[in-house]
């Protein structure tokens, strides 16, 4: 799984955030993969999480989640560990609701990103 095919299914599950990434791209004249998905993505991905209401919702990214933790190539897998990993533990409430969706892989890899930037596990 490559960054493209990450960044079009973040697009399917919020699609307002293509404008925004259009914006981005006209902005920096590139997509800086790890601000798309810190300054885009990701406080949507947290917006669903402080509800927790959206269930069906949260259940289908994580379990996107885990797919890219298990399939993510080697670019993906770093940029998806300094940003969605380590976002996911800014915050202990949000940190615990997201829990409840993640898979396996996914948690043992969101306390990696915890433990390599010097976070209490």
């Amino acid at each position: 799984m490559i960054i493209e095919s990450f960044l079009n299914r973040m697009i399917g599950f919020f699609p307002k955030i293509r404008e925004k990434l259009e914006e981005h791209i006209f902005e920096y004249g590139e997509r800086l993969d790890t601000i798309v998905i810190e300054e885009i993505i990701m406080p949507e991905v947290i917006e669903l999480l402080k509800r927790d209401s959206y269930k069906k919702e949260l259940k289908e990214i994580f379990d996107y989640f885990e797919d890219v933790c298990i399939n993510a190539d080697d670019y993906l897998n770093n940029v998806f560990s300094i940003t969605v990993l380590e976002i996911l533990g800014n915050e202990k409430t949000i940190l615990e609701t997201a829990k409840k969706y993640m898979g396996p892989v996914t948690m043992k890899l969101q306390r990696e990103a915890d433990i390599a930037i010097g976070r209490q596990v």
